[in-house]
């Protein structure tokens, strides 16, 4: 199996490249690949490789020996490549799965991998670069999703979300394009799962950019929401069907990546009263499984106990319990936050838009088909905009969605200040506030409620690993380890150069969150939807590592910012009908759900 990347033309794009160009990456490949090794015959012979200081013995089922298999990987072409680039390797070997694995080390870092077949000396793979280090970037089938990959379930996906969310009366409406850049991450996901991270890479940042910059006129200026042709009954009925199909094909059909596994892990730590951080807490097949905060592993403990782990890597009910949990979760925190809104019929009818879209969408069927944590992060963003009229409520939940992964704490700033932002409090205070006390001064008041309530339930998380095994254990073993960890799957990573427009891109994500603490001034919970996008999207852009599991973070707020809608003035957001009034319910300012008239445009 040859997968790997093209040279390093190909291998360093530029982040901001259009997509059409990185389309074309495959092509440039073929034409600037450098010439095979029989044109290089009178070519200098690389040094050959230093044998390994130790050799294991053959298991039981395996044809040939260790010495046989190094003596065949050095043969190899690319272990040649890499012997000239970086001179006499060292060589190490191990048997695993039925195979022998031939490890070339220089510098300090493992240079080429070669696995050898136990029973036919044939070489099975080789790899170079970073797939190495990466299997995840091999391409290897069935490493995520499963089944939902296939073309004949991935397609019919995307066209059932595209077409149920379509308004067929003005089908050139921008929040049209909104719902295509959401599926194009799939022509990237092509090339992942070919193994060719240089192009599969870069492809996602123009959407990221375009879905930023969507949200941020979203959040600022409003904008006409979705308005579904299909009637809300025909949505609600084809959710339903959607749940079952995803539920089937989990139970039948997917597997549990890292992620769920460390879940499981962590939880089965807890109850049984052992630190949850430390080098070498955590099995070997999972070394790197106490990167997550406390609250992920509290969390998976309720499934954990009642389907327990086993200590190997098997099928693990839990995990895959507490992915369908998360899951489910998010689409009832979604009907909730549209019932809490509207109400009635109109409530139902936003719901089952809202319902439909996640249901509907590939790539939050792909996180509960992996198994991960990330719904997690997703229904708690998506319950604390249900709660969002309530300060103590919301600083709750994003508490423990910033205790399970750190990303939501961007959105701190933005949900201490509401509906309302620190400008506006501030100039709507009243004569009395200024004489009065902060804590009594009700400008101030709910931004007091959301950072209590978050600092209680942030601290409560943080108890267990401050007592065992300490905050300085806990800091290395997650966020240090990755703050210093080194991705292909970024751009930062792919093409180390782009240092400097990485620290501005951090920069401007940091600046962002600050200033939608302050402006704009109001905004109705659509808008609060959007910005919460827009930070989330933001900090995946200047992540280190990105992935497509990340996707269902952000479409949750996306989604409602959507599908609920804002007009270009402060307000609540006009409804889909026929140009009659209509009550509509909103939470205000002070959390009261008070029922305003709003005029609904003809569609």
């Amino acid at each position: 199996m040859d997968l790997r990347l093209a040279p390093r033309a190909v291998h360093r794009p530029i982040a901001l490249a259009a997509a059409a160009l990185a389309l074309l990456a495959p092509t440039a490949a073929t034409l600037v690949s450098p010439a095979p090794a029989e044109a290089r015959a009178g070519a200098t012979a690389p040094p050959r490789p230093t044998p390994p200081d130790y050799i294991p013995p053959a298991p039981d089922g395996y044809a040939i020996g260790a010495r046989e298999a190094v003596a065949i990987a050095d043969r190899d072409p690319k272990v040649a490549e890499q012997s000239r680039r970086y001179g006499r390797l060292s060589t190490a070997v191990e048997a695993k799965d039925g195979n022998w694995q031939v490890g070339y080390s220089s510098g300090g870092g493992e240079r080429a991998q070669v696995l050898v077949d136990g029973g036919s000396g044939a070489v099975r793979e080789s790899w170079t670069g970073y797939q190495v280090a990466w299997p995840m970037a091999r391409g290897y089938e069935g490493q995520f999703g499963h089944v939902l990959n296939a073309p004949y379930v991935w397609i019919p996906l995307c066209l059932i979300f595209l077409c149920g969310l379509l308004d067929w009366r003005r089908p050139w409406r921008i929040a049209h394009l909104d719902l295509l850049a959401l599926l194009a991450f799939g022509v990237s996901h092509i090339f992942f799962n070919r193994g060719e991270i240089g192009v599969s890479v870069p492809l996602v940042y123009p959407l990221l950019l375009y879905l930023l910059a969507r949200m941020l006129w979203l959040g600022f200026r409003g904008g006409e929401g979705l308005r579904p042709t299909a009637p809300a009954l025909w949505l609600a009925i084809a959710a339903v069907a959607l749940c079952a199909f995803r539920l089937t094909i989990n139970v039948a059909d997917s597997g549990v990546i890292d992620v769920g596994y460390a879940g499981t892990i962590g939880a089965d730590r807890i109850a049984h009263g052992e630190p949850l951080y430390g080098q070498g807490e955590f099995p070997e097949d999972n070394p790197f499984g106490d990167t997550y905060g406390p609250s992920n592993y509290y969390t998976y403990v309720p499934f954990e106990l009642a389907l327990p782990w086993s200590g190997e890597w098997d099928e693990l009910p839990a995990s895959h319990a507490a992915a369908i949990a998360f899951d489910l979760a998010t689409v009832v925190g979604l009907l909730v936050f549209a019932l809490r809104l509207r109400g009635g019929r109109r409530g139902s009818e936003l719901g089952a838009i809202l319902a439909f879209g996640w249901l509907a969408y590939p790539y939050t069927a792909f996180a509960l088909q992996s198994n991960s944590n990330d719904s997690l992060v997703a229904a708690l963003i998506v319950w604390s905009l249900a709660l969002f009229a309530r300060p103590l409520a919301r600083g709750a939940l994003l508490a423990l969605a910033a205790t399970a992964k750190f990303a939501p704490l961007a959105l701190a700033p933005l949900f201490a200040t509401g509906e309302r932002g620190l400008l506006a409090r501030w100039a709507d205070r009243r004569p009395a506030d200024r004489a009065a006390g902060a804590a009594r001064a009700p400008w101030i008041r709910p931004v007091l409620c959301f950072s209590l309530a978050f600092l209680v339930v942030a601290g409560l998380m943080l108890a267990h690993p401050a007592i065992d095994p300490g905050l300085a254990t806990f800091w290395d073993r997650t966020v240090a380890t990755q703050i210093d960890r080194e991705s292909p799957f970024s751009v930062w990573g792919l093409e180390p150069s782009l240092g400097w427009l990485h620290t501005a891109a951090i920069a401007a994500t940091l600046g962002l969150a600050v200033l939608v603490a302050f402006v704009p001034r109001r905004r109705p919970i659509a808008r609060v939807a959007a910005l919460a996008a827009a930070v989330l999207i933001a900090v995946q852009l200047t992540a280190d590592h990105w992935f497509y599991l990340y996707i269902p973070w952000f479409a949750g707020p996306l989604l409602i910012a959507l599908a609920v809608g804002s007009p270009r003035r402060s307000g609540p957001a006009p409804a889909a009908g026929d140009g009659r009034s209509a009550r509509v319910r909103v939470p205000d300012a002070r959390g009261v759900r008070a029922a305003t008239s709003v005029q609904r445009r003809p569609p």
